[in-house]
């Protein structure tokens, strides 16, 4: 996982690393508390195994700064923060396996299904994704049902065969194509990677109570660092070692998966990276000051190393 030092510093005066080194461990804590050890132990071990591994952290902070971008308190969306790392999880956990994605290591340690074997790697992403929709249901306290509901919807929508998991379909029907456009990989990538980015920080601000207009900003500034993310990830796949990625490197290119370096050039794949990404905090403008942790991390999707 990178460190909050190796973070590269953002043009405003806002501390990333500072904020990071608060919400982090936050995160960590709740992520620790919400599955606890329990039978059939076999289960509950997978699950917490790579709900556990590290990471980044995106969707959880995402969601807990767009909360705060609409003047929500952050700690209201906690429980969603959780749920969405739960399901981002699941799809790692299910993308890892042979039929998928057929990859050993996972955040610098062997994948769940390395460990536990394809079957209960199976069912722990299975367990991962049905409850993330009960912990937002039972857990989210002091915000209306009508808005956690929304949020639930939303969530289930990005997660589903109109978002992840349509995406992956196309990705893998697309893998050893020539012919693969880019606007079927944009489609891949706003599906695969970004419903997800893009439910992380709408639902943060649905909880909040964000009008509808503050709401369509944020899913375009989403969908932008969201797909922004996923260009910097395959350039990242050509570009860096398996230690740095803590996982496999290489995997695209093996796979003949379309991918933006492909298509654009490494140059180009980068410089639409960061016109995405500019073009998001563009959006955030009238938030003022209390979307500087979006703006600083949407900086960071570009900047990142790993």
């Amino acid at each position: 996982m990178t460190s909050n030092q190796d973070l590269i510093a953002t043009p405003t005066a806002f501390d990333l690393a500072a904020y990071l080194t608060d919400r982090q461990p936050r995160v960590e804590a709740a992520l620790d508390a919400s599955i606890r050890p329990a039978y059939p132990d076999t289960i509950y071990a997978a699950m917490r195994y790579s709900l556990l591994a590290g990471g980044k952290r995106l969707r959880p902070i995402l969601c807990l700064a767009s909360c705060e971008a609409v003047g929500g308190d952050p700690d209201l969306a906690l429980p969603m923060a959780c749920a969405l790392e739960m399901i981002h999880t699941m799809s790692l956990i299910h993308d890892d396996l042979p039929a998928m994605d057929n990859d050993d290591y996972r955040r610098g340690k062997l994948t769940n299904h390395k460990v536990y074997g394809d079957d209960i790697a199976i069912l722990a992403g299975d367990g991962l994704l049905a409850y993330a929709f009960e912990y937002i249901a039972t857990q989210t306290q002091g915000v209306s049902a009508d808005r956690v509901l929304k949020a639930i919807a939303h969530l289930a929508r990005a997660v589903g065969a109109n978002g992840l998991v349509g995406g992956q379909v196309v990705d893998l029907e697309s893998e050893g194509k020539s012919d693969i456009s880019i606007e079927t990989l944009i489609y891949i990538h706003n599906h695969k990677t970004g419903a997800l980015f893009q439910s992380s920080v709408v639902c943060g601000a649905i909880l909040a109570g964000a009008t509808t207009a503050e709401i369509e900003k944020l899913a375009k500034f989403a969908q932008n660092i969201g797909l922004a993310f996923q260009i910097i990830d395959d350039i990242l796949d050509i570009t860096a070692t398996g230690a740095e990625l803590g996982k496999t490197a290489g995997k695209d290119v093996e796979a003949q998966k379309a991918t933006y370096p492909k298509l654009w050039g490494l140059a180009e794949s980068r410089h639409q990276a960061d016109k995405l990404v500019a073009e998001a905090k563009t959006i955030l403008a009238e938030f003022g000051d209390r979307a500087l942790p979006l703006q600083a991390l949407a900086d960071y999707i570009t900047d990142r190393k790993n």
